[in-house]
Parts: structure tokens; sequence; C-alpha cells
């Protein structure tokens, strides 16, 4: 078993108004993660993730691809300690 992580990731590309937000809540449900995902003012979207190392990164392969109308350009993640203040993963508005 792996030890908990915290990762926050920035997804660039047409990644807005494409069910991006649903299809990162649905995946990281599904894996058990914890966190949250957001629209930034930019045009990208935030995920902040945490969980087991090893289901966080094949989160993020996920990620890279996304929903079918969806187009990743760049997907930048930034590694941290976990919080523990998530109980489950939601869009957060």
């Amino acid at each position: 078993m792996d030890s908990p992580i915290r990762a926050r990731i920035l997804v660039s590309g047409r990644v807005q108004g494409v069910a991006y937000r649903a299809f990162t809540r649905d995946a990281a449900s599904r894996m058990k993660l914890c966190g949250g995902v957001r629209n930034a003012d930019d045009g990208r979207v935030e995920v902040d993730v945490e969980g087991e190392r090893h289901v966080v990164e094949a989160f993020i392969e996920l990620l890279r691809t996304g929903p079918p109308m969806a187009r990743v350009d760049d997907l930048q993640v930034q590694w941290d300690a976990p919080t523990g203040h998530q109980k489950d993963f939601r869009i957060w508005y």
C-alpha cells in the first residue's frame, strides 16, 4: 500500500464547457480519491486530489485525455503532502 499523496493539477486546452469537471469528479469518485475540481478564471481547470500515489498517478493519466469533447494541451502537476481535509471528491464552484 502506497502512502497518501496530494497532487495539485492545472489542465490547459479545451477543458471548459465540455463536461471536464464532471468527468474528473466521476473518475475520482470511482477511484475513491478525495478533493475537488473547479474552472479557473484563465480557462484552465484546477484539480486538487489526494489518495494513494499509484491511484493518483492512474487518475492523472485519465485527465490527460478527458471526456470526448475535451482537448488537453498541457497538464502540470505539483506534488505535496496530503491535508486530509476532504472526505470525498466534488466540483467546486
